[in-house]
């Protein structure tokens, strides 16, 4: 690697990052109305301070505070080589396709930039070749319809003129083309240098532009998918950085505990046996006798997958697990019901894979099968043990997919190993990192030491632009009665705002009750999460006047609607993780059992942030203003509601709905 210029000097950088952000200075000739806020100039200043000293800064920014223009600038002028990662894919576009452009344009200062997304989003041109031609690989479907024929000519049209082969560039390309994973550049269908398309390789491409420019914009999946399989031949694609801003840090946690996690699935045993059986049904393994072992074993997998992913079931159904729960958390005297079956699979993939290893003249496409077999060899043994306690098991039933997975319980090493250590500086932000004026919480879930820390409050005036409503009255959370008193309240707030409002539950099952009795009485249209995608029910909500979004988890974060369209927003509960989630009761396990109290250390905190997120979704401008609800009664009854209330937007509390109908008349 070579060697990383210094970064200009403290009093250098610092005073360049003024220059910038002062009246009349370059943003502001830049953009029209723009005023540097103090808590804009006061982070900016310390991320500057940061890229000189080195180290870690915590830096919470109030929503309104300008805090990505606050890093970009000190980044930018500190001429190194700095990752940006993101917490969402929106947020990643708009650096990238919007602020990067004026900072490109007003800064004076020329710079580079690559916004990289994950391998799938990627055509790979040896696999589109091959299906255009009508030549077979491994995964790849023999037969093809009309449709299929008119998407093949679109996107062979795009690829001889695109520089990014990024799909996302083809507007009439659905997002759920059936054949899009059979020729995108993920991992599994990557032979890696050997693929003779390797030099124009659109991934190839794009970690070269992104190993030569000064800033590299990816997403939180994309970081950790990156450390977790850099160790492989065809890892992802992020080059060497040492400097690095993660923004929504608060979703790195989660992130995190996916991507660093091991799974088999019965989609992937089956995936592997079809690609097998295909690259049988083309000859791409000539020799007879070869291919007769191929076949058997083969078989003996997808014999061997039936029957253990069966047993799994039958090891779920013995547990009398709730229908409802998806996650079921296994332990070692449950593995161990499944382990002959287990063996039997991993005999079988050991079996397939010798078998690969040996034939004779076959292609690196064939030959990729066989690593595959290994990998998912590798896997299943790592799950059948179930004896590493730094990780929890647990079954995960999605539709007809049966996934046994192993996630860990702490991910903090694994964060400050491989995210933060090699980094000179990192700047961690978002609108919600502390609790109660505390970074304890989120310095002990990512593993950071030492840091500088930096809280900025809200640019918005909460006490002119927002009220709180609490009900009186209401019944316990975890009652028959609370959907139905939720549902009154709902009619009664979303008549006084006149609609313009989410509604955000923390389940499914109480979203579904209170839109049963609300939707007779509330004259205004309601949208339904998961009665369209995410992103079109955003598009419907902001173009439909006085429309009722009524939502769980996904539109709680990384949602922004400015104005009137959104002027309400409404909690039915306190978002406090479930304790039967296997992850979740892992994790408060761990935390008693060193000593701690978990409730208070990590409940608590995890989600009064989920709270601050949920409620942040209604001020994303000055001139917004609106009701903020919350229907939970534990926020005045119960003492650690004092916790949840001293980490809310200081806006006016209220629980009478008059005060409601003054305050929207104003």
């Amino acid at each position: 690697m070579p060697e990383v210029p210094a970064v200009p000097r403290a009093p250098e950088l610092s005073a360049a990052v003024a220059a910038v952000f002062a009246p009349g200075g370059p943003i502001a000739r830049a953009l029209d109305g723009f005023e540097a806020r103090p808590g804009q100039i006061e982070m900016a200043d310390a991320v500057a301070a940061a890229f000189v000293d080195g180290g870690v800064l915590l830096a919470e920014a109030g929503t309104g505070t300008g805090k990505t223009l606050a890093y970009l600038v000190p980044a930018i002028l500190s001429r190194q080589r700095v990752l940006i990662s993101t917490g969402t894919k929106n947020l990643q576009e708009q650096i990238y396709f919007k602020d990067l452009p004026i900072l490109r344009d007003s800064l004076g200062v020329p710079f580079t930039a690559t916004y990289m997304k994950g391998r799938g989003n990627y055509l790979c041109l040896h696999r589109f070749d091959a299906l255009r031609e009508g030549a077979t690989l491994p995964g790849l479907s023999l037969g093809r319809t009309a449709d299929q024929d008119m998407y093949i000519r679109l996107i062979d049209e795009w690829r001889r003129e695109t520089t990014t082969g990024d799909r996302a560039e083809i507007e009439d390309l659905p997002e759920d083309l059936p054949f899009w994973g059979e020729i995108a550049a993920t991992t599994e269908n990557c032979i890696g240098a050997d693929c003779p398309q390797f030099q124009d390789c659109f991934v190839t491409r794009m970690r070269q532009r992104a190993a030569e420019s000064d800033l590299v914009i990816v997403n939180h999946h994309l970081l950790c998918a990156d450390a977790a399989v850099r160790q492989s031949d065809f890892g992802e694609v992020i080059p060497p950085c040492s400097y690095a801003i993660v923004d929504e840090a608060h979703q790195l946690e989660d992130v995190a505990t996916q991507y660093f996690g091991i799974a088999v699935s019965t989609y992937r045993a089956e995936d592997l046996a079809s690609d097998v059986d295909r690259a049988l049904g083309a000859r791409l393994v000539p020799d007879e006798a070869s291919a007769s072992d191929v076949a058997r074993d083969v078989e003996r997998v997808r014999e061997a997958a039936r029957a253990f992913f069966y047993a799994l079931q039958a090891v779920r159904l013995d547990m009398a697990a709730p229908a409802a729960d998806s996650r079921v958390r296994v332990r070692r005297a449950q593995m161990s019901k499944v382990a002959d079956d287990g063996l039997a699979l991993v005999d079988a993939l050991t079996a397939l894979e010798a078998d690969f290893a040996l034939a004779k003249g076959i292609p690196e496409d064939v030959i990729a099968l066989g690593r595959r077999s290994a990998e998912l060899r590798g896997d299943l043994v790592f799950l059948l043990r179930a004896d590493d306690e730094g990780y929890v098991y647990y079954l995960d039933i999605r539709g007809r997919g049966v996934f046994l997975r192993a996630s860990p319980i702490d991910v903090s090493n694994i964060v400050r190993e491989l995210l933060l250590d090699p980094m000179r500086a990192t700047v961690l932000t978002s609108a919600t990192l502390a609790v109660e004026g505390s970074f304890d919480y989120v310095r002990g879930r990512l593993g950071i030491g030492r840091a500088q820390e930096v809280r900025l409050p809200s640019e918005f005036d909460h006490a002119r632009q927002s009220i709180l409503y609490l009900p009186a009255g209401m019944p316990d959370p975890r009652s028959r009665e609370f959907a139905a008193a939720a549902a009154r309240e709902v009619i009664e707030i979303v008549k006084r705002t006149r609609g313009r409002a989410f509604v955000l539950f923390t389940s499914y099952s109480n979203l579904r009750e209170v839109q049963a009795i609300a939707s007779v009485e509330i004259e205004y249209p309601i949208l339904v999460q998961g009665s369209a995608p995410r992103s079109a029910l955003l598009r419907d909500f902001k173009a439909t006047p006085n429309a009722v979004l009524l939502a769980t988890s996904s539109f709680w974060q990384g949602v922004d609607v400015v104005g009137e369209a959104l002027s309400c927003v409404i909690i039915d509960k306190l978002p406090f993780a479930s304790p039967g989630d296997p992850i979740t009761a892992a994790r408060i396990e761990a935390i008693n059992a060193a000593g701690g109290s978990a409730f208070g250390e990590y409940q608590i905190p995890l989600a009064i942030l989920s709270l601050q997120q949920g409620l942040g979704r209604l001020l994303r401008h000055r001139q917004d203003r609106g009701v903020l609800a919350v229907l939970d009664p534990r926020l005045r009854t119960m003492t650690y509601g004092q916790r949840f209330l001293a980490s809310l937007p200081p806006s006016p509390v209220t629980s009478q709905l008059e005060d409601i109908e003054r305050f929207m008349e104003c």
